[in-house]
């Protein structure tokens, strides 16, 4: 049986872990996909740079774009990285001479995907990308094939596992996100320069694609993100006094005759919904339907073992004769604009630093009842000398209105500093 021969293209920890998985299962593999799958040609920054495994008898490609053109390969494996630049111009060369694409690369799927799915498309080939979200979990596969038949209502969940691992750390040792972001740098679960974790911006790039697949593609500009930075020790106690966790979270919801919703931020789950008990640097993923029900599905969300394996997925199915649409539907469709979230109603925590006197509760709910906030449950934890954490959860309110009132608190004489005001996400019970 002829081989699959595969040009891949970045030799960084993932590309020399799906080299090491073909030739550890290469016997399995072959069974799985009916031939034997072969990387055949590479090509990386550095020819002389010890990967620890033999390179030797592979054809060598100074230029990505060089291997895409290679007509000895059948499939491209693009793991470079980054939304521009060698990557994508390699993606484009592959797709547009009609050769199938497997790539790792959330961000080029999340901000091109509509282009990309279009080319594909033209030149009959397909772009497959199940190690771009949540790496090992089979997340893409989950919503594109698995819930095929379904009309999901939600999807998302917990995206990056370097936010889980402070937000969970913060909460067990009572230390602050600086004192946890430094460790995770420490154990290698945060980049140096760590703003696409931390700031939201990895997670939304994942969200993009499941809420593609699930729903249409989005306009990657238009999805509200925020990250972990202003959660405090405090507000992972508040937490649990309230019988929540805190978690980075990424959700789209599709509503009958409305733009679709969709957001990343730190939100209040329930301490009894699954996904709360997601714990470190898992990531999960969560789907609801009206006839699948809620489904959520966890592991680790990267490493070169989780995302080579789930490169080396797609593999297979290209090895079987697959050629699933990018969206997983015929006909590609143009991005949307995710709907503004002022009407969004939901129960909202609000957290502040506050003045430890007379009459600064009294200030407190009189901007809120201002506003039409109305308060649910009020805590108060003791903070510097004088000062005191106030924690306030409301009933249900509009998304607007929480937030007017938070500006409203923040102008307060009392109140130091800005107010963290976080979503209670309580349909994930």
């Amino acid at each position: 049986m002829k081989p699959l021969r595969i040009g891949l293209a970045g030799l960084g920890t993932v590309g020399v872990g799906v080299i090491k998985l073909l030739r550890a299962h290469a016997e399995e593999l072959s069974a799985r996909g009916g031939r034997p799958v072969e990387v055949v040609a590479v090509s990386a920054r550095s020819r002389d740079r010890d990967r620890g495994i033999s390179l030797d008898g592979l054809r060598w490609h100074d230029d990505p774009v060089s291997l895409a053109q290679d007509t000895e390969i059948d499939v491209a494996v693009e793991l470079i990285g980054g939304s521009e630049g060698p990557a994508r111009l390699m993606v484009e060369a592959a797709l547009g001479r009609g050769i199938p694409v497997v790539t790792a690369n959330k961000a080029l799927v999340a901000l091109h995907g509509s282009a990309l799915a279009r080319l594909a498309a033209d030149n009959n080939t397909t772009l497959l990308f199940e190690a771009a979200v949540a790496g090992g979990i089979p997340a893409i596969k989950l919503v594109r094939e698995g819930l095929a038949a379904e009309r999901l209502d939600r999807v998302g969940g917990i995206l990056n596992g370097t936010c889980n691992y402070i937000l969970t750390e913060m909460r067990t040792s009572g230390r602050d996100f600086s004192d946890v972001l430094a460790e995770a740098q420490e154990k290698g679960y945060a980049e140096a320069e760590p703003s696409t974790d931390v700031d939201g911006w990895d997670a939304a790039h994942k969200l993009a694609i499941l809420a593609g697949i699930a729903f249409n593609p989005i306009r990657f500009e238009s999805l509200p993100v925020e990250g972990i930075r202003n959660v405090t020790a405090a507000d992972l106690r508040f937490a649990t006094e309230l019988g929540y966790r805190i978690k980075l979270l990424g959700l789209a919801r599709q509503h009958e005759g409305k733009a679709l919703e969709a957001w990343v931020r730190p939100c209040m789950v329930p301490v009894v919904a699954p996904i709360a008990g997601v714990e470190g640097v898992f990531n999960a993923v969560t789907t609801s339907g009206p006839f699948s029900g809620p489904i959520t599905i966890s592991g680790r969300g990267a490493g070169e073992g989780p995302t080579a394996s789930a490169v080396v997925a797609d593999l297979i199915d290209l090895a079987r004769g697959a050629s699933l649409p990018v969206w997983g539907v015929g006909a590609v469709s143009d991005a949307v604009e995710c709907g503004s979230l002022a009407d969004v109603e939901s129960a909202f925590y609000i957290r502040l630093d506050v003045a430890d006197r007379s009459g600064t509760m009294a200030d407190l709910t009189s901007v809120l009842r201002d506003h039409d906030v109305s308060v649910h449950f009020v805590s108060q934890h003791e903070a510097a000398s004088g000062r005191a954490y106030v924690a306030l959860v409301t009933h249900g309110v509009a998304e607007s209105a929480v937030r007017e009132a938070a500006k409203g608190l923040a102008a307060l004489p009392a109140v130091n500093g800005e107010p963290l005001v976080l979503k209670i996400e309580d349909s994930l019970r």
